[in-house]
């Protein structure tokens, strides 16, 4: 019988679709697993259902063995995996794409909510049993009614964040490798701009892109010093898309207007200058953090563990 390995604890539901064609094996600590200690667990696997956490390479494959066919990340993202190395030893890899988008963008949504509306510094007044009385000019944050929302990578998270600030009333413009398709241009009334011309125009700057070795730190000094005074940076991504220094710089001297962010670039460290700062609104990667969302997430990933081993193709699979 196949042989899987789950690096951490998932969801029961999707442990039993994996019993249905393996004896399973899951990792029972509650911590990452060291490189050492992954690559023990997964000696002899036929199936592994990985986290984002854990690094997929040539040596994690070389230490399963030879009979290693499927490596199931649960996450839409794939930067913990080095693809071209591990399909090119012929393992199926696999991710979770589109279950999470309407959970992501919900949180990034609230996230930005939280920041413009100062809804965190609020809740922190109110538990330090400051004493506080309402005037009208008590705590006034911004509105969203009529600003641009700048979106960099307009691909499902991307989007169903846009209709969610299109709900709010406001603009849309974004950014990316390509221009989206006419048609969801036109139902979210969507301007292409170029990077530098969204960096420089946009009120809250949404980053829905993946990591690449061209997208790390897309968020740097030079960008920041594009933005405007005014600007939220909103990311639920990955952490190294900004560069967490020159953030934390830039919203410590008020040369950008705040950051909403679910994602850090060394997690889970986050730089202390913006833990200090009240217009940052900060959640500890919780994007997808639903049961429903992170429940679908670990069911994909075991189907496409599940039909890998029993000959079928992947549902989602990833490619080089």
């Amino acid at each position: 019988m196949s042989r899987v390995v789950v690096t951490r604890a998932v969801p029961e539901a999707a442990v039993a679709v994996l019993h249905e064609v393996a004896e399973v094996r899951v990792c029972d600590q509650d911590r990452p697993l060291t490189p050492d200690e992954l690559r023990e667990a997964v000696r002899g696997a036929d199936g592994v259902v990985a986290m984002l956490h854990d690094r997929i390479d040539a040596d994690l494959v070389d230490a399963a063995g030879d009979q290693l066919e499927v490596v199931a990340n649960v996450a839409v993202g794939y930067d913990n995996v080095d693809v071209p190395a591990v399909t090119g030893r012929g393992v199926t890899v696999t991710n979770t794409p589109g279950v999470l988008t309407d959970a992501t963008a919900d949180l990034a949504f609230g996230l930005l909510l939280s920041v413009t509306r100062r809804l965190g510094e609020g809740e922190r007044l109110l538990r330090s049993r400051t004493p506080w009385n309402f005037h009208l000019g008590f705590m006034l944050g911004t509105g969203l009614q009529g600003k641009t929302l700048g979106v960099v990578g307009l691909g499902g998270i991307g989007q169903a964040v846009a209709r969610r600030a299109r709900a709010f009333g406001m603009h849309i413009a974004y950014t990316g490798r390509r221009r989206a398709a006419q048609e969801i241009e036109s139902e979210l009334d969507a301007r292409y701009l170029s990077q530098d011309e969204l960096l420089r125009t946009a009120d809250v700057i949404s980053l829905h892109c993946p990591l690449t070795d061209q997208t790390h730190h897309l968020i740097d000094d030079a960008a920041l010093a594009q933005m405007k005074p005014t600007a939220i940076v909103v990311n639920t991504s990955r952490g190294p898309v900004i560069d967490e220094k020159a953030l934390a710089r830039a919203l410590q001297e008020g040369r950008i207007g705040g950051a909403a962010l679910d994602v850090f670039e060394h997690e889970p460290e986050v730089d202390p200058g913006l833990l200090e700062l009240d217009n940052v609104a900060i959640a500890p990667h919780l994007g997808s953090a639903t049961t429903e969302t992170r429940t679908a997430m670990a069911e994909l990933a075991a189907r496409n563990v599940a039909a890998v081993l029993t000959g079928q193709p992947p549902l989602t699979p990833v490619t080089a």
